[in-house]
């Protein structure tokens, strides 16, 4: 958290209010996404990336307070408060060389991929768990714990299966959620589960949707049975043992 849904709602909404302006005295150019990244591009051809982890917030005209790190000054007065509970998040300026290198070493993007590719690219990692190679950034970005788990609720895949035991069906249906899942949480603002406001410190309306995230013991909504949680490595990973095979 924040994920894709997350950040691409920020950055719409920075695009609305802050192209035009100068930040700290550079004139925004652009606000542009690449995975989790948010990215303020400037007339002087720098930018300004910003990696939310897990707690950080972004947000036009917040009232500074204990957990902010830095506030960014606009030339209208308007401000952009940077907030971060437990200090993971992060944001430096890089030059346009910097930026590409960065870039490069990131996944497609899951809204310009096709299935084709999608399919291509499974059949590389054949043995890989499907659950962390949909949150590789290098594998496909923008995709992490929140959305894995309820990309993969809706196309009926268990989180432990290997890439390679997919069958052309199980990865149509895999491909269509990665689209339908993200996009319905862009539509709804993203998922407040914790921390995460947008750029106008409202909360995401995404959370009411989840089917299996975070939801271990409760009563799957498609089929009566329960919810379970697993770890795999270091993450766990919420789904329905009936539906999901």
């Amino acid at each position: 958290m924040p994920e894709l849904p997350e950040v691409e709602t920020i950055r719409k909404q920075l695009s609305e209010k802050i192209i035009g302006k100068k930040l700290d005295g550079r004139t925004v150019t652009a606000v542009k996404r690449r995975a989790k990244i948010l990215i303020i591009e400037f007339a002087d051809k720098t930018a300004l990336l910003f990696h939310l982890k897990l707690t950080g917030q972004l947000i036009l005209n917040a009232t500074p307070g204990k957990y902010t790190r830095r506030v960014f000054d606009l030339s209208d007065g308007s401000r952009l408060v940077f907030n971060d509970v437990r200090k993971f998040a992060w944001h430096k300026t890089v030059s346009k060389r910097e930026l590409e290198d960065i870039e490069k070493n990131l996944g497609p993007e899951p809204f310009g991929l096709t299935e084709k590719n999608f399919a291509a690219m499974l059949a590389e990692r054949p043995r890989a768990k499907i659950k962390p190679l949909l949150m590789d950034q290098k594998f496909i970005a923008g995709i992490g714990n929140i959305y894995a788990d309820e990309i993969l609720f809706a196309g009926g895949i268990h989180p432990l299966r290997q890439a390679g035991t997919l069958d052309k069906k199980e990865i149509h249906s895999l491909f269509a959620s990665i689209k339908k899942i993200l996009k319905a949480a862009v539509r709804a603002g993203g998922s407040s589960v914790k921390d995460y406001l947008d750029a106008s410190g409202k909360e995401g309306g995404f959370a009411k949707h989840h089917k299996v995230y975070q939801k271990t013991g409760q009563k799957c909504l498609e089929c009566g049975g329960v919810i379970r949680r697993i770890r795999i490595g270091s993450r766990s990973a919420h789904f329905c043992p009936k539906c999901q095979k």
